[in-house]
């Protein structure tokens, strides 16, 4: 694979010197407005302090991120001032109400927001999440598809990099149910597995892979297991270029064990959010009480795990798809000029 010049100068402001991934999720929105619209006893939780939690995030946890994921609605208007620019900026373009149907969830993009104002803003990458049952019905699973690869090809054509996201959901005659951002209860490794299969094709456009663990959370131990480590293999062997961790509302300990095994099958960082902050967040609505839990307790949650990314994690830009020299620009000689086209 040959990355092109926007996507690799987006790849590498994404990572830190070491090329390694160490990325907070800022994105969230129902598992944030729905605390707050519950305390508040309303339908909808009060804008200001959505935003507000997230310009805290931002404010206490980016000396420890690499990059930061950010979304339209309320991370960016009261948030990007405080994000240093030398920090990466992910922009998420999938909106967080999905569309439940009889046969499985589709996806849709937020109204009045692009890949194309993304770019023109100075995001450095796209992020989209696709809810993704591969035993789903096929008119489901199409529609899926077509909509990854609508926005691959427009990542491709504005020169950005693509952060693909894949969570599995219930479907209706499954035992658990849920509506939330959180891992599936029940799930299947062969489910997760092909999903990442079905989604690794070029066509997709896929630059990185933001990924859950293939074994439910509270199932992979602190040390090593053959069967458990194997699942994690194979995931790293299907995505076929760079890949990280997400959380999905796992607690610190587990998460910090799915990373442990990530990075052993090939994983360079993560990119996660309630296993960081949601501890602190329980502190709603003692604004005091949440800075200073987001200061020590995640603070010192992201140091250990960049401290275990550092050890353990590979480089992106030497993920064997590049090749034995790794990513690099190209052509790197006077012809780039002339070969490097104005759109895709």
């Amino acid at each position: 694979m040959q990355l092109s010049a926007g996507k690799l100068w987006g790849m590498r402001r994404m990572a830190d010197a070491g090329g390694l991934f160490k990325m907070t999720a800022v994105d969230q929105r129902p598992p944030i407005k729905g605390p707050i619209a519950k305390h508040h006893g309303t339908a909808e939780a009060p804008w200001e302090d959505v935003a507000g939690f997230k310009a805290l995030l931002v404010e206490t946890l980016q000396d420890q991120s690499s990059a930061m994921l950010l979304d339209p609605h309320f991370a960016i208007p009261k948030g990007i001032g405080k994000l240093s620019p030398t920090k990466g900026l992910i922009v998420t373009l999938e909106d967080s109400i999905f569309e439940e149907t009889e046969d499985g969830r589709l996806s849709s993009e937020i109204d009045d927001w692009s890949v194309a104002k993304i770019k023109r803003m100075g995001g450095d990458a796209v992020k989209v999440l696709t809810w993704y049952r591969p035993d789903a019905p096929k008119h489901i699973n199409d529609k899926q598809k077509d909509f990854t690869k609508r926005i691959g090809e427009a990542c491709a054509r504005y020169d950005i990099p693509f952060l693909f996201e894949l969570l599995v959901y219930p479907l209706k005659d499954d035992a658990h149910q849920t509506t939330d951002y959180v891992e599936m209860t029940g799930k299947r490794t062969d489910h997760v597995l092909q999903s990442v299969a079905d989604f690794a094709h070029p066509d997709f456009g896929i630059d990185v892979f933001k990924l859950e663990s293939p074994v439910a959370a509270k199932d992979v131990p602190e040390g090593g297991d053959a069967k458990v480590q194997a699942a994690f293999d194979e995931m790293g062997r299907l995505a076929g270029r760079p890949w990280v961790m997400l959380s999905a509302g796992a607690g610190k300990a587990d998460f910090r064990n799915i990373l442990a095994h990530a990075y052993r099958a090939g994983a360079s960082g993560y990119l996660a959010g309630r296993a960081i902050w949601l501890e602190a967040f329980g502190h709603y609505p003692d604004w005091d009480a949440m800075r200073s839990g987001l200061e020590t307790g995640s603070v010192d949650y992201m140091r250990d795990l960049n401290a275990l990314t550092d050890q353990a994690a590979t480089r992106w830009d030497k993920h064997p798809v590049f090749g034995p020299e790794g990513a690099l620009f190209a052509p790197a000689d006077q012809s780039f000029r002339h070969s490097y086209s104005d759109f895709g």
